[in-house]
């Protein structure tokens, strides 16, 4: 079993650096503490992976056929990844870490099936630009509806706080059913654990993170993209939900943070795009390229020198 310590370690490093994903935006504009955002998380988090978590876990466990001790070694070239970009800041995809790992291993054993692969890459291109094309329309519609029905300022901020909460505890929920397949996923395709042990084991992984290192990526996403208010900060909530929420009943795991990033970037087109920072969104993109390319080739080191 301790093989498992590598699932661990990128269950961990997934919520340290997603966890700014689910409350980055709320807590930065002040509509929730940081530490009810934390108990929250970890909360509905562990919810997501037990009740949907297993939805993601065929497609993570079948793009190859690994040994278990090949799967080990892709979770912890994919946890060393996530770790050093989350020291970095740089909120990041742990489903690029396990699959650029993923498809490492399988390119050194022979056995990758990129037929799948191609799925989930257009899945990974069509994340960021739903989760725009959410945030615009709903910062539109919402903001339509409110301004015909509520005028009261008071009345309104306490709406924004509600809806944060509520938004942020869904969004949670949505990180562990979509997100927890990156974790365990592989230990499912090798037989070494079950799906309802790869989800728990995986959600408590997630969890921890959340606890003990979930602070820094928060001040990037909920800062340092585009200037929110606690509107913006709920639409972008939502946006990220729903996006992460449509490519669960689809069964493929997708990034949190492309979809968090795109409904800043979405929100930040209704004001003009001189609010988004250019230089932060050009950042976070090469992270995300040089992800599944570093997992890829720690992952070929690791099975080359120690397999």
């Amino acid at each position: 079993m301790w093989k498992v310590l590598s699932s661990v370690l990128m269950g961990w490093s997934l919520g340290a650096n997603n966890f700014a994903n689910i409350f980055g935006t709320g807590v930065a504009t002040g509509a929730i503490k940081y530490g009810t955002a934390m108990f929250l998380s970890v909360v509905f988090v562990l919810f997501g992976s037990l009740l949907e978590g297993p939805k993601c876990m065929e497609t993570v466990g079948e793009l190859s056929t690994l040994l278990t001790i090949e799967a080990f070694y892709c979770l912890l070239a994919s946890g060393i990844t996530m770790t050093i970009l989350t020291y970095l800041a740089i909120p990041t995809s742990t489903s690029q870490a396990i699959i650029g790992a993923i498809v490492g291993a399988g390119i050194l054993s022979g056995s990758a099936d990129f037929s799948k692969l191609f799925k989930i890459i257009i899945c990974w291109l069509v994340t960021p630009i739903g989760a725009i094309v959410l945030a615009y329309f709903l910062h539109r519609s919402l903001r339509y509806v409110l301004d015909k029905t509520i005028t009261n300022i008071t009345h309104l901020n306490y709406l924004y706080s509600t809806g944060i909460i509520l938004a942020g505890c869904y969004s949670a929920y949505t990180l562990g059913s979509n997100n927890v397949a990156t974790v365990t996923g592989v230990y499912v395709g090798s037989g070494f654990l079950s799906a309802g042990m790869a989800s728990l084991i995986g959600g408590l992984s997630i969890a921890l993170g959340v606890i003990t290192y979930g602070k820094k990526v928060m001040i990037t996403v909920g800062k340092e993209i585009a200037p929110l208010d606690p509107f913006s900060a709920l639409v972008t909530i939502l946006a990220t939900a729903f996006t992460l929420h449509i490519f669960t009943q689809i069964g493929v795991p997708v990034s949190s943070s492309q979809a968090i990033v795109g409904a800043v970037v979405g929100v930040g087109i209704v004001g003009g795009l001189r609010t988004v920072s250019a230089k932060v969104v050009t950042k976070i993109t090469v992270g995300w390229f040089m992800t599944p390319l570093s997992a890829g080739i720690l992952t070929v080191l690791f099975i080359k020198l120690l397999v």
